[in-house]
């Protein structure tokens, strides 16, 4: 090569560029290490995610409640059970339950935890109140089983809180009496359009006295109808029962029945007998008359009864006598005529109620019972078929009207193990864990 060319050359290198291949290698693989950690981290999140779209309660959201029938055994809420808003949506219930035991209540919300069960699988979901409120007295299903009303529990502004199941969303309903300090839903109209309420109200500045006013609300408009006002408290779970057509509504007050119309005018009223009360929110029959619990106190066993509504005696369904218990409610009616009650299994340690002569509310109360059933009471059948059980201490129930009706009982399969708060839990400790071993595996690298 001659000294010319070489110069050329170099002249025509010198006029290139440099290629910074060290300083290029160095961001390529600092680019390459952050898409790593930002497809783990993607990762992770997606895992936290799934416990709550898909593993939460191991099945899916039902599209409806066809299928709706009762589980033949209830189980407990497992640890970390989805909350009755989070998703996917629950969709319709077939029953809610109560009481002391595990999963139902902690140390500050005083026994004021629901379980909630899905209309045609075990899909278990809770809503804490607060404070103590049984299934089926102050926690109420709706008769299609999609809402749930609870009360708000609030000191200065009290009212219901009505959650939709298939929506996951919670409306509230304001208390539609002035002064108000305490609201509990009574009862649901029959295709769900109203509730019934009952409001404690201040009778004097000392607060020494209260009276309670029920009232039907719309849940369209909100609009209120005044049914009544007492001094007295409508006893017995769910005092408010409508018939088949939402034309008129029985409840109890003391030991008087009064029926009424939607609009708040008294139809009738009539005294209870001795050891009866309304049944319950199943109290109306297909024909139109009205049925009674009684209770037999010399052979232990409690009876449905029939009247009319001037509280004339009917003769009785040939239903048979539940024993061995300390009350039993009506849920309703199934169109064979036969009956589906819950029966209260009486606490070992409870006082004698018989002897002290205790209101059917306080037959009911917590501090008196040990389990409950759902009993099936058949025409001409010697004894009640029971349908659904419970632990020990899952001391209320209700049962959606539709689940009633339909007197379909399907195989439980209680959830076990975590629920999907806890999965949802775990997955947030995963993605924290797998986010802080990222960054120490990137320090590592760079140095």
């Amino acid at each position: 090569m001659s000294v010319r060319l070489r110069e050329a050359l170099r002249e025509a290198a010198a006029e290139v560029p440099a290629y910074p291949v060290h300083d290029r290698a160095v961001r390529t693989a600092r680019r390459t290490r952050w898409r790593a950690a930002a497809t783990v981290t993607a990762v992770l999140a997606l895992v936290a995610a799934v416990p709550l779209t898909v593993r939460g309660d191991g099945r899916t959201a039902p599209a409806g409640s066809d299928g709706a029938a009762l589980p033949d055994r209830l189980g407990l809420p497992p640890f970390g059970a989805l909350r009755a808003t989070d998703r996917p949506a629950l969709g319709p219930a077939s029953v809610v339950f109560s009481g002391q035991a595990r999963g139902l209540t902690g140390l500050l919300d005083e026994n004021g935890t629901v379980g909630i069960v899905g209309a045609d699988a075990d899909r278990y979901r809770t809503w804490t109140v607060g404070f103590e409120v049984p299934a089926g007295e102050g926690v109420l299903l709706s008769p299609d089983g999609r809402f749930l009303a609870v009360p708000d529990g609030s000191p200065t502004s009290p009212g219901v809180d009505v959650i939709d199941l298939a929506r996951g969303t919670v409306r509230r309903l304001p208390s539609p009496r002035p002064g108000s300090v305490a609201t509990t839903p009574a009862g649901w109209a029959p295709d769900g359009s109203a509730l019934v309420v009952v409001d404690t109200t201040p009778a004097n500045p000392e607060v020494s006295a209260h009276v309670n006013t029920l009232s039907l609300v719309r849940l369209d408009t909100g609009r209120a109808v005044r049914l009544l006002e007492t001094t007295q408290v409508p006893v017995f779970g769910s005092p408010v029962a409508f018939d088949a057509d939402g034309s008129r509504l029985a409840y109890q007050v003391g030991t008087k029945v009064l029926v009424s119309s939607p609009d708040g005018r008294q139809l009738s009223s009539f005294a209870l007998p001795p050891d009866t009360a309304l049944a319950g929110k199943g109290a109306w029959l297909p024909d139109g008359s009205l049925a009674l619990v009684g209770h037999e106190v010399a052979a232990d066993r409690w009876r449905l009864r029939r009247v009319d509504t001037d509280g004339r005696e009917l003769p009785a369904p040939p239903l048979a006598a539940v024993s061995g218990v300390t009350a039993i409610r009506l849920l309703g009616w199934l169109p064979d005529g036969t009956a589906w009650v819950v029966a209260y299994r009486p606490e070992p340690s409870a006082p004698s109620w018989y002897a002290d002569g205790l209101e059917m509310d306080q037959r009911t109360a917590y501090g008196n019972v040990r389990s409950i059933r759902v009993l099936g009471l058949t025409p001409g059948a010697a004894a009640p078929v029971t349908l659904l059980t419970a632990p020990d201490q899952v001391l209320a129930v209700d049962v959606a009207d539709s689940v009633v009706h339909a007197g379909r009982v399907r195989e439980a399969d209680p959830p076990s193990g975590p629920g999907g708060r806890a999965w949802w839990g775990a997955g947030l400790v995963a993605l924290a864990l797998g986010g802080l071993a990222a960054y120490r595996w990137l320090r590592r690298r760079h140095r």
